[in-house]
């Protein structure tokens, strides 16, 4: 981990960020499945931080270290001593060796800094990369690879008039965390408004939303079409054709374009309408032997039947009489709190999210992976002031292409969102939390407990 200055636009002074190996993304990590690897961590970042750090929030004090991380590979399935907890973080001039086992299916991981108190400050300054898996089942399905697999992790930022990262403040003194933050530029891959130059053929672009809280809605100019053929945890079970891609901060979509269409010209990705990445497509193609088949994987429906506990879990925000949010938890619980969720290894729970606030929150589980059962919008007046669930409308299936293992779940506002999860990995502790920075930091984020087998 280390300071460096970072070439965003070819028209912009060089930014300064912080990065792994001086790269933003940081270096992109190829593995096999079942191939163990070991990494370690060197803290080589500068004594002080270059960003408006708030003493006040969970898990810092006034003088606290402000320069402090630990690196969390999002989706992994990975043991509690190497899954960055975020109370394991450490300052400049330490390191930690962390252990991936890659016990797991293929698919489309990535790593960011999860430090108490100053993640949403860590990744806004550049501290994220992309963490591949493969296997052989996906080797064996012909996708495109090589120079047409491409990698792209998306992030909104702001910039001074000097090319440089500008992360707002409250303007309150002594507390300027900000509730949300969504910035006027899209940076793709560390670029602003980049190109790519493309063939005629297909492309498989492996993406991650990277954002701090913007939700990315992309599409291809001209309403082009597109196929999603992975989600956050793997391959989906066949290929989902679609016009537009609604990703949360955190979620990754895995996608086919077929530019075998559209040579000699040139296409736009775009986000809420508006341009952030062009695709030049030449004339020549060098031959593409790649397909696309109709069935990618089996991904058998966890029967409900399955569940040994259903939890309901709160999403909840608390304001200042001045309307402002100033606390966000989750089922009404602080950080320090003692665990209240302690599934059994090896068990599969339902947790109905409840979401009470106006906001759809991405919720994210460490270590797990899960499915998507339904949601359903309920009367919020009544459950907050009586407990109760009154629904307003049926329960409403999961979308195409979330019919698929999720790490990340979309828990709309005013509405359950339920998702069933078995509890495979490891025993230990863990954490699940929303994944707008901002939220998780004025503390919608939670430990929880997997006991070990057998225990009580």
């Amino acid at each position: 981990m280390n300071e460096a200055e970072v070439k965003v636009h070819r028209d912009m002074k060089p930014t300064r960020m912080w990065t792994y190996d001086g790269t933003h993304p940081g270096p992109t990590f190829d593995t096999v499945s079942g191939q163990p690897l070991s990494v370690e961590w060197i803290n080589n970042l500068p004594s002080e931080h270059f960003l408006p750090v708030d003493y006040t929030i969970c898990g810092m004090k006034p003088g606290a270290q402000s320069v402090r991380n630990v690196v969390h590979v999002h989706g992994g399935r990975t043991p509690a001593a190497s899954d960055g907890y975020p109370e394991d973080w450490y300052p400049p001039g330490q390191s930690a060796t962390a252990h991936y086992p890659n016990g797991q299916a293929a698919t489309t991981l990535w790593y960011h800094d999860h430090a108490m108190g100053v993640s949403r400050l860590n990744h806004y300054a550049g501290m994220m990369g992309a963490f591949l898996i493969r296997d052989e089942h996906e080797a064996s399905l012909g996708l495109p690879n090589g120079d047409q697999e491409i990698p792209l992790i998306i992030c909104d930022r702001c910039f001074s008039p000097e090319g440089q990262l500008y992360y707002p403040t409250s303007g309150i003194p002594g507390h300027p965390w900000i509730s949300e933050f969504r910035g006027n530029a899209i940076m793709i891959n560390g670029r602003l408004y980049p190109y790519l130059d493309v063939e005629p053929r297909k492309y498989r672009l492996r993406l991650v939303n990277g954002s701090n809280q913007r939700f990315l809605r992309l599409a291809l100019s001209g309403q082009r079409p597109f196929h999603q053929i992975g989600s956050d945890q793997g391959l989906l079970a066949s290929p989902v054709a679609m016009k537009q891609l609604l990703l949360a901060p955190a979620e990754r979509a895995d996608l086919i374009v077929d530019f075998s269409a559209w040579s000699h010209q040139q296409l736009t990705l775009t986000n809420d309408g508006h341009d952030v990445m062009q695709f030049r497509v030449g004339g020549k193609q060098h031959g593409d032997r790649s397909r696309m088949p109709q069935t990618l994987t089996r991904v058998p429906r966890i029967p409900e039947s399955q569940a040994v506990r259903t939890r309901h879990l709160t999403l909840n925000d608390y304001k200042r009489p001045s309307g402002d949010a100033m606390l966000m938890l989750l089922n009404g619980t602080r950080w320090y709190a003692e665990p209240t969720e302690d599934p059994e290894l090896g068990s599969t729970e339902i947790w109905n999210l409840v979401n009470l606030t106006e906001d759809t929150h991405p919720i994210h589980l460490h270590l797990v992976r899960f499915q998507v059962l339904d949601r359903r919008p309920i009367d919020m007046f009544m459950y907050e002031n009586e407990k109760k669930l009154r629904y307003l409308g049926k329960a409403q299936a999961p979308q195409a292409n979330e019919m698929g293992w999720k790490d990340v779940i979309q828990a709309y506002p005013g509405t359950v969102t339920r998702i069933i999860v078995p509890f495979d990995g490891y025993p230990g502790r863990y954490v699940w939390h929303c994944h707008i920075w901002e939220h998780a930091a004025n503390e919608m984020m939670r430990p929880y407990v997997v006991r070990p087998r057998g225990s009580a």
